[in-house]
Parts: C-alpha cells; sequence; structure tokens
C-alpha cells in the first residue's frame, strides 16, 4: 500500500501541475485575444464618402454630441470648422485632448493646433514614427453609448471638397471604443507635451 501511494505521488503531482498549466492559459487566452483579436459586431455604422457627401458636417454633428470626452488623433488638423466644434465642447464642459503628427501641426501653414494650444487645449506632438497617420476620433467611448470615428479622412478642408475619402462614424460598440482608446493612450505615452515643446 505504502509503495503503490509513495509510486503514485510523483504521477499525482504532474497531473496537478498540467491541470493548473491548463486553467490558467485557459484563463489567460481571453485577456491575450482582448488586445487584437476579432471584436463582435454591434451598434450602428454610418458611412461617409467625400466629396459627394459632408464629411466635416457629419464630425461637427457628432462633436456637438459630445457629453463628457472628445479624444483626437489627426495628421492633419486645418479644419476651422472641426477646430471651432472641439472649442464649443470644451466650452460646454466636455474634456477634449488632442494627439497630432508633430510635422504637420508644427509647419502646416494652415494647422489649427498651434491655436487650439494657445487657447490652453490640451495637444501632444507624435515624434516617434515618420508620420503619425492616424485619423480618428474618439467621443464619449468610456460609456456604452461612445462614438469612433475613423478613415482615410483628414480633418481639412481638402478632405472635404478636392479628395476622395472615406469616412466610418461607429456607434454603440463598447469593446471598439475600449480598443481605440487604449491604442490613444499608447500612443499619447509616446508623444511630448507641447508645453514641452514650444
Amino acid at each position: 500500500m505504502k509503495s503503490g501511494a509513495a509510486a503514485g505521488s510523483p504521477w499525482l503531482f504532474s497531473a496537478l501541475l498540467a491541470t493548473l498549466w491548463l486553467a490558467f492559459s485557459l484563463a489567460a487566452t481571453p485577456v491575450a485575444a482582448a488586445s487584437s483579436g476579432p471584436i463582435p459586431a454591434t451598434g450602428t455604422v454610418e458611412v461617409v464618402f467625400s466629396p459627394w457627401d459632408d464629411g466635416e458636417g457629419a464630425i461637427i454633428r457628432c462633436l456637438n454630441e459630445a457629453l463628457h470626452t472628445i479624444y483626437v488623433q489627426a495628421y492633419v488638423l486645418t479644419s476651422r470648422p472641426i477646430a471651432r466644434a472641439l472649442q464649443v465642447a470644451r466650452g460646454r464642459g466636455v474634456a477634449v485632448y488632442i494627439l497630432a503628427d508633430a510635422d504637420m501641426a508644427e509647419k502646416g501653414t494652415s494647422s489649427q493646433i498651434p491655436r487650439l494650444a494657445a487657447e490652453g487645449m490640451p495637444i501632444w506632438l507624435e515624434t516617434r514614427y515618420a508620420a503619425a497617420h492616424n485619423k480618428v476620433i474618439l467621443i464619449d467611448t468610456e460609456s456604452g453609448k461612445g462614438t469612433v470615428i475613423t478613415g482615410s479622412y483628414n480633418f481639412s478642408w481638402s478632405a472635404q471638397a478636392r479628395n476622395a475619402e472615406n469616412l466610418l462614424i461607429l456607434r454603440g460598440n463598447p469593446a471598439l471604443g475600449r480598443r481605440y482608446l487604449d491604442n490613444w493612450k499608447r500612443h499619447r505615452a509616446e508623444a511630448q507635451a507641447w508645453k514641452v515643446r514650444h
């Protein structure tokens, strides 16, 4: 009896380790997948194609609906109406945060970034990449009713009037909003505050 129990101990220990490893692996899998895997489709999708559709107007309508937060990730922000809508949102108590491509923000002759920074809007400049080419606006994405705006559409007059562009307005997908907000924060951690550079 004793020899059988002793002989079974290493097997029992190995089986226990294997069970624990499997349980840990299964528990860890959803966390890892959540950062890069597919997201279930929920909510609504609005599609805008310029120059035929009014992309600028669609963006401004979304900004006017913001209740708590707006996170902008811009390669180009030269549209005065969009800049004004960001100012108006901030004036009514919405927290507005902007990430911008450093070269386009500083060297672009029509960039609205310096003006927004001068008015106290929190702005960070991305310097790590050859081009910080994202065109994203996140509105109230901490809530279940947030909006993600993305596409090829730069926040500019040319994107509306001269270029062939696409714009997606995705509402009511909390998981998508969190994924975009996490990415925004990752870029923000690498960026330089406007006041540090100027």
